[in-house]
Formats: C-alpha cells, structure tokens, sequence
C-alpha cells in the first residue's frame, strides 16, 4: 500500500512538471514559435510569430512610412501630402537615430539634361531643408539629383511624367 502512495505521488509530480515546462515554452517565444499546453487526446496548436522588415531599414521605411514624395509640374516646393509624409520620415529618422538617407531629386523627361539636374537638385534639397527643420540632424540627410536619367515608370504621358516628377529616400 505503501508502495501505491509513493509511485502515485512520484506520478503527479512528474506531471505537475511536464506541464511547467508546457507552459513555459507555450510563453518563452525563444525559437519564434510558441506551443500551447496539450490536453490528452488534442493536437498541440501553433503560432508563428509575424516576421516584418527589420527595424531602420530601408525596406521598413518603405513598408511603414513610404519612401518618396511627388512634385508638380517643374515645381520644387512641397505640396500638403508631401509634407504630411516628410513628417512620418522626421519621425521615423527620430525613432533610429543611426539611421542615415540620401534624398534623390527626380524629374520627368520633357526638358534638357541640364535642366532637370538641376531641377532634382532643387527637389531633393526642399526635402532635407523640411526634414532638418522637422529636427533631423542635417549630417544625416544627404542629396543627389539624377534629373530625367533614371524614372521610375516608362512612358511619355502624364501619369509617367507624374510618377516620375519625385524625391525618394534612400536608406544608407
């Protein structure tokens, strides 16, 4: 009888362990996927934790807060949207203070290669003077200006011409 009591208490011990440890991988998160407690008879469930960009990169920038702003016709100054999205960067460069961008002036292709360097210059120049007045450290905001001589969509029409009339951030 005594015997019976003694393997009966080892038994429910070893039990009350296996489910410690069920629990405690069920919330570690160690290995990205966690495995709820089981019950007799029922499958284990699993979750998979979301995987997203990594933190300050450039695919994080582009997925979270958008990587460009949109120009009018040979204009170089912000319009409302723009500004609403420099305000994410600012805010973004903020939250990864080692996080450094190069801003790319573009421009459609209708004018002369002369004009449309200096025209991204313009452009891509009205984006960092706003991120540094929205409290971006102007050493880490850089600019380039590739005029006409890389868009972003083919085609000579207005809504190419507008898509390729941008600033873009480039993460370095």
């Amino acid at each position: 009888m005594r015997l019976k009591f003694l393997t009966l208490i080892a038994a429910a011990a070893l039990l009350s362990a296996c489910a410690s440890d069920d629990e405690t991988a069920a919330t570690s998160g160690n290995s990205g996927q966690a495995t709820a407690p089981t019950t007799e008879g029922t499958a284990p469930v699993q979750s998979t934790a979301i995987a997203g960009p990594t933190p300050g990169t450039q695919e994080h920038l582009t997925v979270n807060v958008g990587d460009r702003v949109f120009f009018d016709t040979d204009r170089s100054d912000l319009s409302a949207d723009s500004r609403e999205v420099l305000e994410k960067v600012a805010v973004w460069m903020n939250s990864y203070p080692v996080a450094t961008v190069t801003v790319e002036g573009h421009a459609d292709e209708r004018g002369t290669r002369e004009y449309n360097l200096a025209l991204g210059e313009r452009r891509a120049n009205s984006v960092s003077d706003y991120l540094v007045a929205l409290g971006v450290s102007p050493n880490r905001v850089q600019t380039v200006s590739f005029g006409k001589e890389q868009p972003a969509v083919l085609g000579s029409n207005e809504e190419a011409w507008a898509q390729n009339r941008r600033g873009v951030f480039k993460v370095n």
